[in-house]
């Protein structure tokens, strides 16, 4: 039960230093996101460069959000991304100026039938710029214009997939992966990870492995897809 107990408190303290960092698919808050996890599975960084084709698709420019939210004609804040990161569509394009209510309303993001959640949407192969909302929220924005400041930039990057091998008595491999690459969400991003790192752990300390164990950490899809370019013949031979 003590055993129990402290992974559970070492568990916590990972998540609460990998929760409020704003991730994507190319950015900085992946890359921090992943040195954090290191300090418990030694990756191998596997890095794939913007505009490498990967397969049938091409890694994208790196996006970094600094700032973002917008003020309505009452002067009230609203979607202010440094009180949660999911307020900004993931990978928004920059955007400074001022719109009218109609036009605001085409860069909103909300769920009717969730009318209290702030939705998490992406625009990864998209320049567009937006922000997401609760419904409630939405539906109570006054008429009027509406200043808008996204403080956001897509520049050449590196998609990054992290890589650990524990070898067994055999080349037969058992394949653990998850993705890294959403912000501030838990059942879908940080249980992933968190919980193959942790396994990662228990199993380092086992003194005979039948099975090699490959661990990856990579970028949701695009990640993905890049990875088996590099190591999908490997798989194909040596996976159970």
């Amino acid at each position: 039960m003590d055993q129990i107990n402290n992974i559970e408190i070492h568990l916590e303290k990972y998540f609460d230093r990998l929760w409020p960092i704003c991730r994507s698919i190319v950015s900085p808050g992946y890359r921090e996101s992943l040195d954090i996890l290191s300090e418990i599975v030694p990756f191998e960084r596997l890095e794939f460069p913007t505009g490498k084709k990967v397969l049938d698709w091409t890694v994208p420019e790196e996006w970094d959000c600094r700032d973002a939210y917008f003020i309505d004609s009452q002067g009230v804040r609203h979607a202010d991304f440094k009180v949660n990161n999911l307020h900004i569509l993931n990978f928004s394009a920059p955007f400074r100026g001022k719109v009218n209510f109609e036009e605001m309303q085409k860069h909103l993001y909300s769920l009717p039938h969730l009318p209290d959640a702030v939705p998490y949407i992406t625009s990864y192969y998209e320049k567009r710029w937006g922000f997401c909302i609760s419904e409630n929220e939405r539906k109570n924005l006054p008429q009027g214009d509406f200043e808008v400041f996204i403080d956001s930039v897509h520049r050449h990057g590196k998609l990054v997939a992290g890589e650990a091998v524990l070898k067994g008595q055999t080349k037969q491999e058992i394949l653990l992966s998850s993705y890294l690459c959403h912000p501030s969400l838990a059942n879908n991003e940080l249980s992933g990870p968190l919980v193959l790192a942790f396994l990662y752990d228990a199993l380092k300390k086992k003194a005979q492995r039948k099975f090699t164990y490959r661990f990856v950490v990579v970028p949701e899809t695009i990640g993905s897809i890049a990875y088996l370019s590099k190591r999908g013949e490997h798989l194909r031979r040596n996976v159970v």
